[in-house]
């Protein structure tokens, strides 16, 4: 669900579309500092971490090539809710993945620990 757009966790969005415009995509640049996804001079997306903006799935970094994808195409309103949900899935895949991580740590250690012992009783 959470990678179909459709979970509950990403009801809230992470992100908005910021700035005035036309909401033409005509150049992404992402700005680390201010953490925004520019998509013309005068308008952007706001809060995104530089994690969220690397991502990759399948050798892409999702982000930028959704707006790439778009490029001289003007976003909708539909458009930019989409993409928000998009980074709002990849906040909360990127939490997942942590927790996942610190748990395999902590069982990976407990593994050592128990060979450890197992080993000096020989």
């Amino acid at each position: 669900e959470l990678h179909l757009l459709k979970s509950p966790d990403i009801a809230n969005a992470v992100s908005n579309l910021q700035g005035k415009g036309s909401n033409r995509v005509e150049k992404v640049k992402y700005d680390e500092k201010e953490k925004k996804i520019y998509i013309n001079p005068g308008q952007y997306f706001e809060g995104i971490e530089a994690n969220i903006w690397q991502y990759q799935i399948g050798g892409y970094q999702v982000c930028d090539k959704w707006l790439k994808d778009r490029k001289g195409k003007v976003l909708s309103l539909n458009d930019i809710k989409h993409y928000c949900m998009i980074v709002s899935s990849l906040t909360k895949t990127i939490k997942i993945q942590k927790s996942i991580d610190d748990f395999y740590a902590g069982v990976e250690k407990d593994i050592i620990e128990i060979e450890l012992k197992n080993n000096s009783k020989q």
